[in-house]
């Protein structure tokens, strides 16, 4: 089986033609919304990236269309609106699902458990990464931390949390979308499709009822840190493997010193202004 060039991503030297224009009835559309966007910024091409998530909304994901039409009200180039648009990976640039289940392989995730589910996931999908399941419900991709470390492994979808995921919950979780069945985050509010996702990005509210009060905040194991600091000591939890059993065991409260890590700050030469470190020495000296 061969593939054209076009589809290789390679030109022939012939100018790609003009994107499509948006129908006339979606254009005035997103013209109304496109500048209550502008009017909260004092430059306007500071609208560019609430607006690639408003023509996003329209399309499932930013067309050539869409950079178009950002360009026009903003008016900048297509150069400029691409350059932005290509940058981050929150604008997708090919057609996406419903649903973006995004597994967190970064460091802490992937030695819990992230990169044994996404290769799970890949193959109960049939999908690789970035790539979509054929009923277009899922897009299945691989992400940087979304620091919810102290939750690994985290699973994404549309950017609301699943925390402590295992392979098997991340397949029940896909297949779950894929069947419409309803799926509730760990945290935040409930799932809305991809579209309605990059709408609030764009700033709009959602007007689910119910959907601003259940917005997510920190878990408990991200406020331990700020409790410690603020001197609420808490007694030592004894943490269990995942397959075993609970035991009973004594609980330690450790003493201040005790609690100290290696993340906790102590007077050094370096850090006390009465004995200052001396100068670092180049390399080699």
């Amino acid at each position: 089986m061969t593939t054209s060039s076009s589809e290789r991503g390679v030109g022939l030297g012939m100018p790609e033609l003009p994107p499509p224009a948006y129908p006339d009835d979606v254009r005035a559309r997103l013209e109304t919304d496109a500048r209550d966007i502008i009017a909260r910024y004092p430059d306007s091409r500071s609208a560019l990236l609430p607006l690639l998530h408003l023509v996003q909304s329209e399309d499932g994901y930013v067309t050539r269309t869409g950079m178009k039409f950002c360009a026009d009200v903003l008016q900048l180039t297509t150069a400029e609106v691409t350059a932005v648009a290509t940058f981050y990976s929150m604008y997708r640039r090919r057609p996406s699902g419903d649903y973006q289940v995004g597994v967190c392989t970064n460091t802490l995730c992937a030695v819990m458990g992230g990169d044994a589910i996404f290769e799970t996931l890949q193959e109960h999908l049939g999908v690789g990464n970035g790539e979509t399941t054929g009923d277009g419900k899922v897009t299945l991709e691989h992400i940087e931390c979304n620091a919810a470390c102290d939750y690994a492994p985290v699973v994404m979808v549309n950017w609301e949390f699943f925390d402590n995921q295992t392979p098997a919950s991340a397949t029940r979780l896909v297949d779950d979308l894929r069947a419409g069945q309803p799926v509730e985050p760990t945290r935040g509010a409930r799932l809305c499709t991809f579209k309605e996702t990059a709408r609030i990005l764009a700033g709009f509210p959602d007007e689910r009822p119910g959907a601003v009060e259940e917005g997510g905040s920190a878990g408990h194991a991200s406020l331990v840190g700020l409790r410690l600091a603020k001197g609420e000591a808490q007694p030592a939890r004894v943490v269990h493997p995942r397959d075993a059993a609970p035991r009973e065991e004594p609980v330690h409260d450790p003493s201040p010193t005790e609690r100290l890590s290696a993340h906790d700050p102590v007077d050094t030469s370096a850090s006390d202004p009465a004995h200052p470190s001396g100068p670092t020495a180049e390399e080699g000296e």
